[in-house]
């Protein structure tokens, strides 16, 4: 046997090697049979699949007598399995509502201040784009140096008296002005946090700052305003140099008023409220008088380190003092005005109209920790002249807790004396002195409008109250939207000649004399006074905004919380 015919029969053998089962071999003429240990044995049958298929040999195939499961029958509408009538495979496009998403078109010539809040209420991905701007170095926003330039801003706020929703609105201009569409800044009484965040797949950048330190100066306030309106204007270049530099000035300036008219504002903010609630010329002097002594004593507390709560009681004490004297010499003053005047320059009516504001505007924390903070200065000054009173009535003082002020007999000087009290009311709050005159001027008509519905239509003074306090919050926001400027320097002033001094006054007589039920009714009166004022003044800056003209129309209206209906 040759070399060729040993080497045949192991070709053969190798190919039968690949040879699939079920495939018969081909017969080769002249070629020997199979003998491979893979190839079936002779006389068995390989089975083979039905309609000429090969034969299906996957782990994952189904079992020889089990069939594919078909589609369920479609069930009635009513079953909690079947998918609804209205259901379809197409997936609708991710994030759309069932009416579509409203075009969102926020003009440019409408304030800063609603073209922030309009955004702040939407989803984030309801927001409009932001548009290109040229602010910024090329390599793009220096997103940590722009989240500490808008919490600069928004601490300034902060601390300047301004409600939590005007604060957020400022920051948000801020961080929109550079590129930074995609931030969420939050407001809480101490405490200011803002948070970017460039897309979905990037890791959020947060920063934070504490507010420590509380000052009023509206003045300082109205700059920071033209600073965030200048900022916020697309046809205005402001670098972050320029940014920092101008609010550094805001920071360096000095208060638009010294000390020494400070002190005599408060005095005759004094002077004038007891005018305001019946008394003479007497009692206008001895009220300033008192009213410039507590002011001393409360810087003088101050530069001791001493706290808030603590000047606030020594401020009240002079005033007391003043017309507890007057009542045991027995002059013929009424001393019931001298004590009210005094009051009416410690009344936190700033504090009380920005927590109640936070409150209406869904900032319950901020609302909470501002009401809080009234109330230790309400606790102060009553402390302070309970002190008073009670040694007062020790030593045969005869105050008279009914006793009846005549405001209905001297309209014309009534009116003059609320206009005077909101004068020296804008000096105390360090406001501009352009915006002086104005808020005087709204400062008399609040008293006007309450003076004729109290006393001519014999209304409740509660009523009364609010509606003046909605008319000063309406022409606040109308000049505030004429100036692009806060709405604080016009509205806070004017609601000085509303405050409930008289009616805090008799409550705390009436304790001090023993009669806790009736002071506990007066002090309710004031509560209740007090938050007319904070409410109608809210109200009428949202009337304002109801009825003019809005960014957008009705598709960019500000959004606000649906009421929850117990749930």
């Amino acid at each position: 046997m040759t070399d060729a015919e040993d080497r045949k029969p192991q070709s053969d053998q190798a190919r039968s090697v690949f040879r699939a089962p079920g495939v018969a071999a081909p017969v080769v003429e002249g070629e020997s049979s199979t003998t491979s240990e893979f190839a079936l044995p002779e006389g068995l049958a390989a089975p083979r699949a039905g309609g000429g298929e090969p034969e299906t040999t996957s782990e994952f195939a189904l079992p020889k007598g089990l069939d594919v499961p078909q589609p369920p029958a479609a069930e009635p509408e009513g079953s909690a399995f079947s998918p609804p009538s209205t259901y379809s495979a197409r997936q609708p496009p991710a994030f759309t509502p069932p009416n579509g998403i409203p075009v969102v078109s926020l003009t440019k010539d409408a304030p800063w201040q609603d073209r922030m809040r309009t955004m702040l209420r939407m989803p984030v991905a309801e927001r409009p784009a932001l548009e290109t701007v040229h602010k910024t170095e090329d390599g793009g926003p220096a997103v940590p140096r722009v989240l500490d330039l808008t919490l600069r801003i928004g601490e300034l706020l902060l601390a300047g008296g301004e409600g939590a929703e005007d604060v957020e609105a400022a920051m948000f201009a801020v961080c929109r002005s550079y590129g930074l569409d995609r931030c969420e800044p939050t407001v809480t009484f101490t405490l200011l946090s803002v948070t970017y965040q460039p897309s979905l797949v990037d890791d959020p950048v947060t920063a934070s700052r504490t507010v420590r330190r509380r000052g009023t100066d509206y003045t300082r306030l109205a700059a920071v305003f033209r600073l965030v309106d200048d900022l916020s204007d697309p046809e205005t270049h402001v670098s972050l140099e320029e940014a920092y530099r101008r609010l550094a000035e805001i920071r360096r300036n000095r208060h638009p008023y010294p000390g020494w008219a400070l002190t005599g504002a408060a005095g005759l903010l004094a002077a004038a409220a007891a005018v305001l609630v019946g008394g003479g010329l007497l009692v206008f002097v001895t009220a300033a008088i008192g009213a410039m002594l507590g002011d001393r004593l409360a810087w003088l507390c101050a530069g001791r380190g001493l706290p808030e709560f603590y000047q606030f009681t020594v401020a009240a004490m002079p005033p007391a003092a003043l017309g507890v004297a007057i009542t045991v010499t027995h002059v013929d003053v009424n001393a019931s005005a001298v004590i009210t005047g005094g009051l009416f320059a410690l009344l936190p009516g700033r504090a009380l109209v920005a927590g109640v504001q936070d409150g209406l505007t869904g900032f319950y924390i901020t609302a909470s920790a501002r009401l809080l903070e009234v109330m230790y200065f309400f606790v102060g000054i009553v402390t302070g002249v309970l002190v008073v009173l009670y040694f007062g009535v020790k030593v045969g003082a005869q105050l008279n807790p009914d006793t009846a002020v005549g405001i209905s007999e001297r309209p014309v000087l009534q009116i003059v004396a609320s206009m005077l009290l909101s004068l020296t009311f804008a000096v105390l709050l360090q406001q501009e002195r352009s915006t002086v005159l104005l808020v005087t001027l709204n400062g008399g008509v609040a008293w006007s409008v309450y003076g004729a519905m109290h006393y001519v239509g014999d209304l409740s003074p509660v009523a009364s109250t609010a509606v003046a306090a909605g008319l000063v919050g309406l022409f606040g926001q109308l000049l505030s939207r004429y100036r692009f400027a806060s709405a604080l320097p016009y509205t806070t002033a004017a609601i000085g000649p509303l405050l409930p001094g008289s009616a805090t006054y008799f409550g705390l007589l009436s304790i001090a004399q023993n009669n806790v039920d009736k002071g506990l009714v007066s002090l309710a009166k004031a509560v209740s006074l007090a938050m007319a004022i904070a409410i109608g003044v809210n109200l009428g800056s949202e009337i304002s905004r109801l009825f003019l003209r809005l960014p957008g129309g009705v598709a960019a209206g500000r959004r606000a919380a649906k009421r929850t209906r117990g749930f």
